[in-house]
């Protein structure tokens, strides 16, 4: 896997937050590689955890839903973990 892929995986969950937060320039994403697979770390403002959550965890099951469609296609495992 080439750093480039990594970096398109987390400029679009930047861009998703970015999108549904009320403080974007608050928004980071860090890739953090493991055994098996990439790890995208979300951090927020603690105002807008809730928010990239969403109720009942479907905003951020819907985003990992994405970065998981986007992972077939590249042949890599990647995951998102939301950081309070």
């Amino acid at each position: 896997m080439t750093g480039e892929q990594a970096g398109d995986m987390r400029a679009l969950i930047e861009q998703i937050a970015k999108a549904l937060v009320d403080e974007p320039e608050q928004v980071a994403v860090e890739v953090v590689e493991e055994d098996g697979g990439t790890v995208l770390e979300l951090k927020v403002a603690p105002s807008d955890v809730g928010k990239v959550i969403g109720k009942q965890g479907r905003t951020a099951r819907a985003m990992r839903t994405l970065l998981g469609a986007a992972s077939m296609k590249l042949h890599k495992r990647y995951s998102l973990e939301i950081l309070e």
